[in-house]
């Protein structure tokens, strides 16, 4: 449509063209070839603070206090000033123009982590149909041994807390406290929220807890999946085996009194030794299923199921739930692995399963191993529909993917060809599976249909990177392949001391040309933070 690099000249295209029916919003994310930002303000004055991310509706900026007790929110504003001279830009920036305060209104201040606790830095999820915020605090992670059924190996935190948030006025609506308990919270790995529903993997319990968030800003349990699926099967578990443990006494021989005190009255059944849980007797069942249908003949039948089925039970047993999403109101995403996957930071390289859970029926309905040539296959051509964005998300619906992308296809091709070994590769893309909730920014300027850059230093995905000295460069995807602005996450002149390792934080505002760039040391030396706008 747009044939011209000049503003003026698409505004006035756009008057008399009519884009192609379902690319009109397309053709105005173009306007950001020209909106871009083209002024930088280096080391802000500004407070201390951790820095998390702006809300996907892009109403709020989200910092925590360095001690991490307080919740601070900001209002992103515009910066404005007069100039009196014939040709402003000409002219240097006000020296107030240079302080945060003249780009972030500090809305409120909220003390949010009480006793020992400390609020965790990298978790924080955005209902934005409600404008809630989700947020956690924990006491500081332990180790302890396994008890009462919970998995041995797994890290121990005494106390967490999820607090849900009206971002508005810093009112705290309710709170779900889980004790002697493991959630992952780093880049929201154990949490998942799609429209009002919140599912909590424990790690430790084994358990999905599935939450739903009112409108009157209140946390309703809905389910919990682990130990039982259906929600009347411990109630049907604990009438069966207290029918098992009441005999009829008249038909029991008679016992000395000293006996049933050296505890020959214990025999009755323990649930917890003579049962699996709910969600893996379903996993087995539909394992044995699938083996079961692959062959006619009985005999054929039986050689699969020992080699395929019973030679890997235990396996299949010792699985554990590492994470999970939705991929709909009605069916999750399940990774199931062995516990020194959890624990492991080269979780990569350990053997993982995926499933497909529907809650309404409680049936697992797919089941893939994470080098499966047909799982990736479905990755590569329906990616979005893991990213499951919740319908009310205005801005999330845009982030770029190898479905909906082809310069994204194309990386992800190259990648593919230069791979040696192919299983490795697919093991490799399927690891991102589940992906984690809100963890990609929807800014324009990671459109890569818009924009070429390097994304080993910077992308969507909100993650630290090593910061370097020299800037990133934001190329134009079409011609005349031009620079369209540069970031850098350090000061101006570079830093003095090459030694310490320093580490980078972009924050992209979702659609106003305005960002953010942090660059930390390992030392809990202030930060440096420069703001990108357009001037």
């Amino acid at each position: 449509m747009f044939r011209s690099n000049n503003i003026v000249a698409r505004v006035f295209q756009r008057q008399i063209y009519t884009p192609a029916p379902g690319t009109s919003v397309h053709c105005a994310r173009r306007f950001y070839e020209n909106l871009v930002p083209s002024c930088t303000i280096y080391d802000v004055e500004c407070p201390d603070h951790l820095f998390r991310k702006f809300t996907d509706d892009g109403q709020y900026l989200i910092s925590f206090s360095r001690n991490h007790q307080d919740l601070i929110v900001y209002r992103p504003t515009w910066l404005s000033f007069s100039c009196k001279e014939e040709d402003c830009d000409a002219h240097d920036l006000p020296p107030k123009s240079k302080r945060f305060e003249s780009f972030f209104t500090q809305l409120y201040c909220v003390p949010l982590a009480s006793c020992n606790e400390q609020i965790c830095k990298d978790f924080f999820l955005y209902m934005e149909s409600n404008q809630y915020g989700i947020f956690a605090t924990s006491t500081p992670v332990t180790e302890a041994p396994a008890s009462e059924g919970a998995i041995q190996g797994v890290p121990f935190i005494e106390k967490m807390t999820f607090h849900l948030l009206r971002l508005g006025d810093g009112v705290i609506l309710d709170e779900k406290v889980f004790n002697n308990d493991f959630v992952n919270l780093t880049h929201n790995v154990g949490v998942f929220l799609y429209d009002d529903l919140l599912a909590i993997v424990s790690l430790r319990n084994q358990a999905i807890h599935i939450l739903q968030i009112r409108d009157s800003g209140n946390l309703v349990d809905v389910r919990a999946i682990g130990a039982f699926c259906h929600e009347d099967d411990e109630l049907f578990l604990n009438s069966n085996a207290q029918c098992m443990a009441l005999p009829d006494k008249s038909k029991l021989p008679q016992l000395p009194e000293n006996h049933a005190q050296n505890g020959l009255h214990h025999s009755q059944p323990n649930l917890e030794d003579s049962f699996l849980s709910g969600i893996k007797q379903r996993l087995l069942s539909f394992i044995f299923r699938g083996i079961w249908d692959e062959e006619n003949d009985p005999s054929l039948r039986v050689q699969g199921l020992k080699k395929k089925f019973y030679f890997h039970f235990q396996d299949y047993v010792n699985l554990i739930i590492w994470k999970v999403q939705f991929l709909d109101r009605h069916h999750l995403l399940i990774k199931f692995g062995s516990v020194e996957g959890v624990v492991s930071r080269n979780a990569d390289h350990h053997l993982a399963f995926f499933a497909v859970y529907n809650m309404e029926t409680t049936e697992i309905v797919a089941f893939y191993q994470n080098s499966a040539e047909d799982l990736y296959l479905l990755f590569e051509q329906f990616s979005d529909h893991f990213h499951a964005a919740s319908r009310n998300s205005l801005y999330m619906n845009f982030i770029s993917s190898p479905s909906n992308n082809i310069h994204a296809l194309e990386q992800l091709r190259c990648i593919k060809n230069k791979a040696n070994v192919s299983s490795q590769f697919v093991k490799k893309m399927l690891s991102s599976l589940p992906f984690s909730c809100q963890t990609q920014s929807p800014s324009p300027y990671f459109d890569l249909s818009l924009f070429r850059f390097d994304e080993k230093l910077i992308s969507a995905t909100d993650r630290h990177r090593q910061s370097t000295d020299h800037p990133i460069k934001f190329i134009l995807r079409r011609q005349p392949y031009s620079l369209k602005f540069k970031i850098k996450s350090g000061p101006e002149a570079g830093s003095s001391d090459g030694r310490a390792k320093k580490i980078a934080l972009f924050l992209f505002h979702p659609f106003l040309p305005l960002a953010l760039s942090i660059q930390q040391t390992l030392f809990l030396q202030p930060s440096v933070v420069n703001i990108h706008f357009r001037r």
